[in-house]
């Protein structure tokens, strides 16, 4: 459940070039917050995906709302037994 979220989470990534020292930005714009940059592409999406998985345990954390993504949701798991996370 949340590996196919953060799949469907990259997949509306937006990225560009900027003018700094870590020139890739990307970020998410349907989860405010979730943005990182890098030296490289690839470090900017590695980056990104840190991000959005601290993002979503925060966001677990403090029972904040997860924004469905298409068909792709995060429920609560707070109703899930510990067998059922893994």
């Amino acid at each position: 459940m949340i590996i196919e979220y953060i799949h469907a989470a990259l997949a509306l990534a937006k990225y560009e070039i900027i003018d700094d020292e870590e020139p890739f930005y990307g970020e998410i714009e349907d989860l405010p917050g979730v943005w990182a940059t890098g030296k490289t592409l690839e470090d900017c999406r590695q980056n990104l995906v840190e991000v959005l998985d601290e993002w979503i345990i925060i966001h677990l954390r403090r029972s904040l709302p997860i924004p469905r993504l298409g068909d792709h949701a995060i429920e609560d798991l707070k109703g899930l037994d510990s067998s059922a996370r893994a």
